[in-house]
């Protein structure tokens, strides 16, 4: 008689334990995803810095400065991002810095593609963007952390010259932050607008 009473509880005890152990898995999992959030929205200071909203408009005027004001002279994103014929980007913006001038460059001196536009976007809607290879230029993530972690023209935002204060960090930690968002489910902060 005894052993049906021990089995019973035995198997009550292993309802708990498992209700517990789901519990904690559930616990865990929704850690894991905060803290995938809890990163992208430390990297989103760097998204949402001057120094890339600046390249990164909705439409096609790009801001500069601090205050993102339009730029000046009117310039326009062109078919390729590279400015309007008779007055592409390269006339003004050359292979480096120009100080003198308070006039940027690098190389490969553009605007992001126009499915790249982030400004006036929450974290989340720019963390959907970049993850959507229809939006961010057709990159998959290992293409995506490459960029951002080694692409001369993202690496200016923390070298802009003049008076212009760089992105938060460097572009070691901000690639070594953005791994580590991939890495951990690549999850995105919600949109609190919707």
């Amino acid at each position: 008689m005894r052993r049906p009473l021990i089995v019973a509880g035995a198997a009550a005890l292993l309802v708990i334990t498992s209700a517990a152990a789901q519990h904690t898995l559930g616990q865990n999992s929704i850690s894991a995803v905060a803290r995938s959030i809890a990163l992208f929205q430390k990297a989103g200071k760097v998204f949402q810095s001057p120094r890339c909203l600046n390249c990164h408009p909705v439409g096609d005027r790009p801001t500069q400065l601090d205050r993102m004001v339009p730029h000046q002279p009117l310039v326009v994103r062109g078919i390729d991002g590279h400015g309007a014929p008779g007055l592409a980007c390269d006339t003004c913006h050359h292979a480096a810095n120009y100080d003198a001038a308070g006039v940027p460059g690098n190389p490969g001196w553009r605007l992001a593609p126009a499915s790249m536009g982030w400004q006036g976007k929450s974290l989340g809607e720019i963390c959907e963007q970049i993850k959507d290879p229809a939006r961010n230029g057709g990159k998959d993530m290992a293409a995506l952390l490459k960029h951002v972690s080694e692409d001369s023209l993202v690496g200016w935002a923390w070298g802009p010259g003049g008076k212009r204060p760089p992105a938060p960090g460097t572009q070691a930690e901000f690639g070594a932050l953005m791994r580590a968002w991939a890495a951990s489910g690549a999850h995105c902060p919600p949109d609190k607008r919707k």
